[in-house]
């Protein structure tokens, strides 16, 4: 959510209902165990959830026992008062409540709130009271526990969470719930979830065979298997093949550097928190490269460049490993070690406005290219805390990215603040087909890595300029782009990126010959096709080829064999009916062409 959604958010009336609903949940937990420690219970984007320290592990009727006590207090029609405190009053309040405790001493030193987020100033203390529940709180709440649609929340699922996010810290109950001003707009959420459940990038992963985290090998480090393999390579391909069309030069780098480059560079200042421990080689430190970008600088700066070699366009399919705590680890979408389709574009300052146009409209169009439609753009500013160069050198860089999104037409929100420490950036993130929004592309201006590694070109008059530096990566991770295509797509690719085109069904043993045959025809012609032989029945090989989500199943038996063709069916359970090789060979050929 940018930061403009949050603040709009955080004035809805959506939000003090969800935060109101989590204090009722928390009262509902404290009348079922009295001695029960309360930790935080925000709001968050689509419910709200509340963490407990608890003297058991809560069950499934524990969760149904509590939600129906939800409905009970809200029919109390309960006022949810305020009331501002001293730290010492609040202590008393909460004496029995560590984890309350501990907030209220952020709260009196002014660094975090009570939700344990840091703060820029020293905020006031204030509890809300409900019925007999008291809670440490700012708000806002609705104004009493009536204006909750008793019809329109739901208890979720219970999960746990580190105090604080911190390992070292006790592992906590948390209880996800939601709520929603109407029974239809809970209806839809839930539909929504059951959707995203089957969608689940992990579970088609297991299904379909595409990929595995072993813990022999290491949280958050993938698996490739055959047919996602397959998947990965044909997304690759057609991308390596759309670079070289737009002007873009392959560059292999290394997966390890010395510490001094990451220090020229930036990262052991800014960075280092997500990279991992160096290595000792031969009485100097290396360390796994968390991004590319120093290399890439390396090859521009290993010779002399003129002004007439600029724009250059260095691209680079290359794995990256940054650390995430193991809490935090989520199948495709978030690991450890990552292959980015990362390229650097060095250029001219006169260039900087035509290339930034160029490179937009180029990830747009393979984003268009995997099925997705429908675009908004982030424009990421500085932040002061964390940035590099003074606040004037951002002015044109940010001004030029945000010219682009204008000239492209594209809707975009500024988060402010949001830049990484080297430059202002564009952000552009996909809705897929349930309408969520994720982060794909990133364009990322950079004035820093010139001038930090000294970089320049021979301009027009003979001396020395300084280039500019564009950081772009298409997809992203390729890793969470498949589990973002995966559960676009819910495992049916489309048929040019299926890792099985079709599927070969002989009736009976007396058509295997003639199945493979017709096999080895597609084959000759780019299909990626398999003949299943197994003695099941014809009806449950179908099934099967559904349930792989393969887009063509050839069904073969006597006629067939007699006119030289194959029964046509879809996944998605249409029957075309018998057809001659070459017909089948056009349909699918046209399906390719048109990427569907």
């Amino acid at each position: 959510m940018s930061s403009e959604n949050k603040v709009a958010y955080v004035d809805s009336n959506l939000y003090r209902i969800r935060h109101s609903a989590a204090h009722v949940m928390a009262q509902a937990v404290i009348e079922m165990f009295p001695d029960g420690k309360v930790a935080i219970g925000p709001p968050i984007e689509d419910g709200f959830y509340y963490d407990f320290d608890l003297p058991r592990p809560l069950t499934p009727e524990d969760i149904d026992i509590l939600e129906k006590r939800m409905r009970e207090i809200i029919a109390g029609d309960y006022k949810f008062e305020k009331e501002i405190l001293q730290a010492d009053e609040a202590r008393k309040i909460f004496a029995d409540q560590p984890y309350k405790l501990e907030l209220i001493d952020g709260l009196e030193e002014g660094g975090f709130d009570e939700y344990g987020e840091p703060l820029d100033e020293k905020p006031e203390i204030s509890i809300y009271t409900q019925d007999r529940f008291v809670d440490l709180c700012r708000g806002p709440h609705v104004a009493n526990t009536g204006e909750i649609n008793p019809d329109a929340i739901k208890l979720l699922n219970v999960a746990g969470a580190y105090w604080r996010g911190d390992e070292r810290r006790p592992m906590l109950q948390r209880i996800y719930g939601t709520a929603w001003e109407s029974a239809d707009d809970l209806e839809q959420y839930l539909w929504k979830l059951e959707e995203a459940r089957k969608r689940d990038h992990r579970r088609l992963g297991r299904d379909l065979d595409l990929f595995s985290v072993n813990e022999e090998v290491g949280p958050g480090l993938i698996l490739w298997h055959p047919k996602g393999g397959m998947v990965r390579k044909l997304a690759e391909d057609y991308c390596r093949e759309e670079h070289e069309i737009g002007g873009y030069e392959f560059v292999y780098s290394p997966h390890i550097g010395k510490a001094h480059l990451w220090e020229t560079s930036g990262h052991l200042d800014w960075y280092q928190e997500n990279m991992y421990s160096p290595l000792d080689i031969e009485g100097q430190e290396y360390y796994l490269k968390p991004m590319n970008c120093p290399f890439h600088v390396q090859i521009f700066k290993s010779r002399t460049r003129s002004y007439r070699d600029l724009p250059q366009r260095f691209a680079e399919w290359g794995t990256v490993y940054r650390y995430e705590r193991s809490g935090v680890l989520h199948g495709l979408l978030r690991v450890r070690g990552f292959t980015q389709d990362d390229a650097h574009l060095f250029v001219r300052p006169d260039q900087m406005p035509e290339e930034i146009d160029r490179v937009l409209e180029f990830s747009l169009n393979i984003l268009r290219a995997f099925g997705f439609k429908d675009f908004q753009a982030y424009l990421s500013t500085r932040n002061p805390e964390k940035a590099a160069g003074e606040p004037e050198q951002w002015l044109a860089p940010t001004k030029a990215l945000r010219n682009a999104l204008e000239r492209a037409e594209i809707p975009f929100q500024v988060d402010e603040g949001e830049a990484t420490f080297y430059g202002p950036k564009i952000d552009l993130k996909v809705r897929d087909a349930l309408g969520r929004e994720w982060q794909l592309s990133t364009i990322q201006f950079d004035f820093t890595l010139p001038e930090r590694f000294d970089l320049t070109y021979v301009g027009e008059d003979g001396q020395d300029h300084r280039p500019y530096m564009i950081h772009r990566a298409l997809l992203g991770s390729m890793e969470r782009f498949m589990g973002v295509l995966i559960e676009h797509f819910a495992g049916a690719f489309p048929v040019w990126l299926a890792p099985v085109q079709a599927v070969l069904i002989p009736i009976a043993d007396r058509h295997y010959d003639y199945a493979h045959q017709v096999a080895d025809k597609l084959g000759e012609v780019g299909l990626r096709v398999e003949v299943d032989e197994r003695g099941e029945r014809m009806n449950a090989k179908i099934r099967d080829a559904q349930n792989q989500k393969i887009p063509y199943m050839l069904v073969i038996g006597d006629r067939e064999v007699e006119a030289e063709s194959v029964s046509v069916r879809l996944r998605s359970e249409e029957t075309l009916g018998a057809m001659k090789i070459s017909e089948f060979l056009d349909r699918a050929e046209s399906d390719i062409r048109a990427r569907v």
